[in-house]
């Protein structure tokens, strides 16, 4: 049986979700910025699939921006608080172990004449506040954190992280990058204090090619992309509806029964760590327990290269990552590893394996049994 332990790339794309999207593609095709009926009718898909999203934040439909994806999110977020407040300051905030979509994006903004001051992290990939409250400055304008790393799992303090930034300087905005957070905690950007808030269709069973920025109405943004001056001007181009229609089915069904899902991933990430550490040379550079992202597993296994093991869990119907595969165009040594301090004869010898509620403890027993027997052969081989 083939086994998918790499949903932190992707998930599959729900039947409901399907069923949604495939229903507005086939019957409510028009341009949803058309004033005739069909174009009428395109846009209450929108604006039922927002709603849908709006009410799993506790958010008003008003308050999100729909992009092509988390790339997009993060890039509005960032690019756009940079061009709107650069009059206010030009020093921005984010940690050493954000989504390249983060990182990237201040690496543009520091060669535009901005100052971006990076956070490290300790082993488990925390910020600490101290650091961030050392960091803050007055022409500090935006903070940049994700919520859960997509290759370790680490959370960041995002609550107490809000209240130090707003505390500290009120104009700050606080943006989270909540790509593979959103769907696995209940998140409420305005009690948490979150100003800007990223994710993405694809990770929570929704279609690709779809996201959402929340927004504050308190904040203000400048466009990075120009046209039609759909979505008030924030984000030109013709509205995906089916996708923001299917996004909003899954985020609705992400949040159903949501104890229960959480509970069933956790059971199977520490069935994972606990066949897994069993292994001499194996460590692992995920949290357990509660208070910990439910969906991924980071491993790391001395004297393997993770490549190999991870083609030859391929050949035995088991699909896992090396790395964040938003990444895997680009080879080398992971930033979270390095930041995080991992031992260099490690850093190429991590895999993550990330699942979804649909996962099931039989599968991740399989994935233990043939761990265990690859392991050791593989081991051979490197000597």
């Amino acid at each position: 049986m083939e086994i998918y332990f790499d949903n932190a790339a992707t998930t599959r794309l729900s039947a409901r979700a399907a069923a949604v999207a495939d229903q507005v593609a086939q019957e409510v095709y028009g341009n949803p910025s058309s004033l005739h009926l069909a174009g009428v009718r395109a846009e209450a898909a929108v604006r039922e699939g927002a709603e849908k999203i709006a009410e799993t934040l506790k958010a008003e439909s008003g308050e999100l921006i729909f992009t092509s994806g988390g790339t997009e999110a993060d890039n509005l977020a960032i690019l756009g608080t940079a061009r709107a407040r650069k009059g206010y300051g030009r020093h921005l905030i984010t940690s050493a172990v954000e989504h390249p979509a983060v990182l990237e994006a201040m690496r543009f903004l520091s060669e535009q004449d901005f100052s971006v001051t990076i956070l490290p992290v300790d082993a488990a990939g925390h910020i600490s506040l101290e650091d961030l409250r050392t960091a803050l400055r007055k022409d500090t304008i935006l903070v940049s954190l994700m919520y859960v790393n997509n290759e370790i799992g680490a959370i960041q303090p995002v609550a107490e992280s809000a209240a130090l930034v707003h505390a500290a300087n009120p104009d700050c905005y606080f943006h989270v990058d909540a790509v593979q957070a959103y769907g696995k905690f209940q998140i409420y950007p305005k009690r948490l204090g979150i100003d800007l808030l990223s994710a993405s269709g694809h990770k929570i069973g929704g279609p690709k090619g779809v996201g959402f920025l929340y927004k504050n109405r308190r904040v203000s943004l400048k466009p990075i992309s120009f046209g039609g001056g759909q979505q008030g001007g924030l984000r030109s181009g013709t509205l995906n509806a089916p996708g923001i229609a299917g996004m909003g089915e899954a985020a609705r069904e992400a949040y159903e029964d949501f104890a229960g899902k959480r509970e069933r991933m956790l059971t199977i990430k520490n069935q994972i760590l606990s066949d897994a550490l069993r292994l001499p040379g194996v460590s692992a550079n995920s949290a357990t327990g509660m208070d910990s992202a439910p969906q991924i597993v980071s491993l790391s296994v001395e004297n393997v290269r993770a490549e190999v093991l991870l083609h030859a869990l391929e050949a035995e119907g088991i699909f896992v990552s090396s790395g964040s595969a938003c990444a895997s165009n680009h080879p080398g040594i992971s930033a979270t590893l390095k930041g995080i301090g991992l031992p260099k004869k490690l850093l190429d010898a991590t895999i993550r394996v990330s699942f979804s509620s649909e996962n099931t403890l039989a599968e991740a027993e399989r994935f233990s049994e043939v761990f265990w027997r690859l392991v050791p052969e593989l081991r051979k081989f490197r000597r």
